[in-house]
């Protein structure tokens, strides 16, 4: 197993930020990271699992030992009385995925269709899109300890979704005596699996959606009009992380009660809300963001997308120093977060992982 030494990661994160990597293994199989724990240099330190990167912000070199996930393979693998059963290495992209699917007649993920990064993040942020997350569309998934080397399977219980959250983003601890069950920087995802219906139903009712129904004059679109349609909007939306770096969506829509929300449209009557199934509100938080001015507007090299509010961006170059770093970047967001809360009274949390 070779590991390489200060490794730069600018083409590895999405925000284009210049730092190293004091050490990286490539990851293509369980067999790379056992040979890791066999090796005495490398088996007890600090582990950093790093997917396609476009979920992280980098405010210096990773100490840690930088695991590049590069597990790759595309199969349908079963399927039961309702669903095809797809599974993917966790390197792949998640967009090719979604394509590869479409390409195959298996239907299901077309929503999701542009969401930057990797299949092996995917379970870990519970992704998703216009009207559809991961775990509607989970099966299970295969990942290996990092302490033990022992390759474990999680169904989507074990896995604990919730909103852009799972057991991947919560570390373990003591509580009555028993550990409780945390995954965080302890399991790297090797495979996920799928579970494509057999009889597929489009998913609408968001208004970009539905403009595009209406603009086509479709009433009940295929798969791949969606698709379509998903990637003209999100294209026109938000900036390609190849020519602007950015991290998507850098705040979770924020969830308040039926209470909050009608103490807020009494000030703010035109603020954009969702409810959901459980009886609880969500709240735009590009809306949000954009209604306190932020639009626009930058610290040092770091700034707020011009087209929507929610979407952080490197504005410099990102070469040989001249980007923004990952300190402007949290300066900013830490700016907008207080202006928000001073606003409207809710603290927006970050999506990115920093470190």
């Amino acid at each position: 197993m070779l590991v390489e030494k200060n490794i730069p990661l600018q083409a590895f994160n999405t925000f284009r930020i210049v730092a190293k990597a004091q050490a990286l293994a490539r990851i293509a199989s369980e067999s790379d990271v056992r040979a890791l724990l066999a090796d005495p240099e490398w088996a007890t330190v600090p582990k950093f699992v790093l997917g396609g990167g476009s979920n992280i912000v980098l405010t210096g070199d990773v100490k840690p030992l930088v695991l590049k996930v590069e597990v790759r393979g595309l199969r349908v693998v079963g399927e039961t009385s309702k669903d095809v059963i797809v599974e993917s290495g966790s390197g792949e992209a998640w967009h090719d995925l979604v394509s590869w699917t479409l390409d195959h007649n298996l239907p299901g993920l077309e929503n999701m269709a542009l969401i930057p990064g990797t299949v092996g993040a995917s379970p870990v942020q519970n992704v998703g899109a216009y009207g559809v997350e991961l775990q509607d569309r989970f099966d299970s998934l295969d990942a290996i300890h990092l302490e033990t080397g022992e390759v474990f399977t999680l169904n989507a219980a074990q896995c604990a979704f919730g909103y852009r959250d799972s057991v991947f983003k919560h570390s373990s601890s003591a509580s009555d005596g028993a550990q409780a069950l945390g995954l965080k920087d302890r399991a790297l995802i090797l495979r996920v699996r799928f579970a494509l219906p057999k009889v597929w139903k489009p998913v609408l009712g968001y208004a970009d959606i539905e403009r595009k129904m209406a603009e086509h004059g479709v009433s009940t679109p295929t798969p791949r009009q969606i698709y379509d349609w998903v990637c003209e909007v999100r294209r026109a939306k938000l900036p390609d992380p190849a020519l602007i770096g950015n991290a998507g969506s850098f705040f979770k829509n924020p969830t308040v009660t039926v209470e909050q929300c009608e103490d807020i449209i009494a000030r703010e009557p035109k603020v954009v809300h969702y409810k959901l199934d459980n009886g609880a509100v969500k709240l735009a938080a590009g809306w949000l963001i954009d209604a306190c001015g932020w639009k626009g507007k930058t610290v040092g090299q770091a700034g707020v997308y011009e087209k929507q509010a929610l979407v952080l961006v490197n504005r410099g170059a990102g070469v040989d120093g001249n980007g923004a770093t990952g300190g402007e970047v949290m300066t900013l967001a830490k700016a907008i977060q207080t202006s928000v809360y001073e606003r409207f009274g809710i603290l927006l949390e970050p999506e990115p992982v920093v470190l």
